[in-house]
């Protein structure tokens, strides 16, 4: 049993400080908060991480893994507009999840090495995942655009998740609803791939949208 504590005390470490990146934003959270939010001391945090950067990393890590099993989801069968659908709520949900990443993004860039080297792959593995998605919609005769076409479409699909939640927050940064902000992010974006959607694919898509309206 004393053995598996300070492993229970680490992986706590990190559940609190992502909350408190997420409430506070990480830029205004030390980790001497982060000691007296979880009770114990400064010397013990430092234990187990050496700096609130090593913190930031292995979160980061966490999130870059989750969200290479989601992009790995989709190699398993083509997807219809509702698996589409389905999938970018579980995308959406990610970066809800870890939100303070996205929206501290520049700043966390300047100053930590592995998230300015692999968040542009994570970017790049989201668009490729997203084009994959438009592929799937043309190959089953649910999509018509043209590889340029798709090419652009995930471009913008990937541009809108990476900032809309700070657009979201600007537009009201007292009031608001986080969780239906989220749902509004995938709205917008299914609203980007909608004018290539053919026949019944556009008849779901319009059912689907009116729960947003």
């Amino acid at each position: 049993m004393d053995r598996k504590a300070p492993r229970r005390t680490k992986e706590r470490i990190l559940e609190v400080s992502l909350g408190m990146f997420n409430s506070f934003g990480e830029p205004n959270v030390t980790t001497n908060a982060i000691a007296d939010e979880m009770n114990i001391s400064p010397g013990n945090l430092y234990y187990h991480y050496r700096s609130k950067d090593e913190i930031v990393t292995k979160i980061f890590v966490q999130f870059e893994r989750e969200m290479d099993e989601l992009f790995a989801m989709q190699k398993d069968r083509q997807v219809n507009v509702e698996d589409a659908w389905f999938w970018l709520h579980l995308f959406f949900e990610k970066i809800w999840k870890y939100r303070f990443i996205y929206r501290d993004l520049n700043d966390l860039l300047s100053k930590n090495r592995i998230i300015e080297t692999h968040f542009k792959s994570l970017l790049q593995n989201a668009q490729k995942s997203a084009e994959r998605m438009m592929t799937d919609l043309k190959d089953l005769g649910q999509l018509n655009a043209s590889k340029g076409e798709i090419t652009a479409v995930a471009t913008n699909v990937v541009l809108t998740a990476t900032f809309w939640h700070s657009y979201a927050y600007v537009m009201n940064p007292r009031k608001l609803d986080e969780s239906n902000a989220m749902g509004q992010g995938v709205f917008q974006v299914m609203a980007m791939i909608a004018p290539y959607l053919t026949g019944d694919a556009r008849l779901l898509f319009e059912k689907l949208a009116a729960e947003y309206r």
